[in-house]
């Protein structure tokens, strides 16, 4: 069997699950009485699982897992369970927030593309970022990874830009699984889900209650499309026949580079920001956009009134929009139209919340405020976007 980092099992053969039980890989039938042997032996090598490449998997990601480690991190790869201590005395109230979350079809590019070293921070981004929405630090991280066959070359790439994201979020990548399931995946095809737990004190969680009429929204921009909208993005370029090495005009880069983009991770700026000052809400803009993602972390009888003209929109949004006649609702609802995160705060600490968060490398503006509303939050979307 095949350990990751803490201790935590990673089996190229089958997942392991609580109480020693696997899936996948498995033969639960028995041949009929008198049914003749094959004629040549079978082994699991044969049947399309390979424990050797599996082990070899591990040994090569070692030095990447553990570049990963915080100081809490007891133990080291080959157990069956990760192991995080939290130091004694460190918090006086502490609480879990915990996230899952995946990638989506936003893998089909780096399939078609053969780029498979950037789709593992997109993973821990979507994770992480959502446990920071709460005021939480992620403290580690846990992957699974699953493919008809091990590609040792694809998966030790996929891997090390989980442990890049790891780092950038500040998490220990505490443990993983290695699904190799013949038949069950196109080749040359995989899948990932990705599990972050992160610590807040009580009386620090977010959760949007305090948001009032009057308060300022900060959006934080995107490197791009991030992990969402894959399907109609894909389905665009399908029916236009764009190809992925070309750089359309005005684009400034190829597609593929731009569909890659890795979403941005926001945690170490956010969390700069609530040390500094009191946040009231953060969003993270994924699926559903600013109308489906702000409305979460409002109370009722609020309205996000958002002005649509004060960023500019990524170049690839505008191609989609272009080259799909898609309509301005629908794109807004489907991709975050360069705005990755939002924060929300009282107006004033509108400056020293933005300037705090471009100290920590963001591109940041005033992008609405919170208005009265009638029943559940909603969002107001006004003017024209910037192009």
């Amino acid at each position: 069997m095949n350990g990751r980092p803490g201790g935590a099992l990673r089996d190229a053969a089958a997942p392991r699950r609580p109480g020693g039980a696997r899936t996948g890989s498995q033969d639960t039938g028995t041949a009929e009485a008198g049914s003749p042997p094959l004629k040549k032996p079978i082994d699991y090598r044969a049947a399309g699982v390979d424990i050797d490449a599996g082990d070899r998997l591990v040994r090569r990601i070692g030095p990447a897992v553990r570049s990963t480690y915080r100081p809490e991190v007891i133990g080291d790869i080959g157990g069956f369970g990760g192991f995080f201590a939290l130091a004694a005395g460190k918090y006086r109230d502490p609480v879990l927030v915990s996230g899952a979350d995946g990638v989506g079809t936003k893998l089909k590019i780096a399939f078609l593309t053969g780029r498979h070293d950037t789709v593992g921070i997109d993973l821990v981004a979507m994770c992480a970022n959502d446990v920071a929405v709460h005021g939480a630090e992620p403290l580690f991280f846990l992957d699974y990874f699953a493919t008809g066959k091990l590609d040792e070359e694809i998966a030790a790439e996929v891997i090390a830009g989980i442990a890049e994201g790891c780092k950038q979020a500040g998490c220990a990548l505490l443990g993983g699984e290695t699904a190799e399931m013949p038949g069950f995946y196109a080749a040359g095809e995989y899948d990932l889900a990705g599990f972050a737990v992160g610590v807040v004190e009580r009386d620090g969680i977010l959760d949007g209650r305090s948001v009032a009429p009057g308060d300022a929204i900060l959006g934080l921009d995107s490197t791009g499309l991030h992990s969402n909208g894959y399907s109609l993005a894909r389905k665009i370029i399908e029916d236009a026949r764009l190809p992925l090495d070309a750089a359309p005009t005005g684009l400034g880069e190829t597609l593929a580079d731009a569909l890659l983009a890795p979403t941005r991770i926001y945690v170490k700026s956010m969390l700069a920001l609530t040390s500094r000052l009191r946040v009231k809400a953060f969003a993270h803009i994924t699926g559903g956009g600013i109308p489906g993602n702000v409305p979460r972390v409002m109370p009722v009888g609020t309205r996000a009134v958002i002005d649509l003209g004060a960023w500019t929109r990524p170049p690839i949004v505008d191609l989609l929009q272009r080259t799909g006649g898609v309509a301005e609702d629908e794109m807004l609802r489907t991709f975050n139209c360069g705005i990755g995160m939002v924060a929300i705060v009282a107006p004033g600490d509108a400056e020293a919340a933005r300037a705090a968060l471009e100290a920590a490398g963001e591109r940041v503006r005033v992008i609405g405020e919170v208005t009265r509303g009638e029943g559940p939050a909603q969002v107001a979307l006004r003017g024209r976007a910037l192009r």
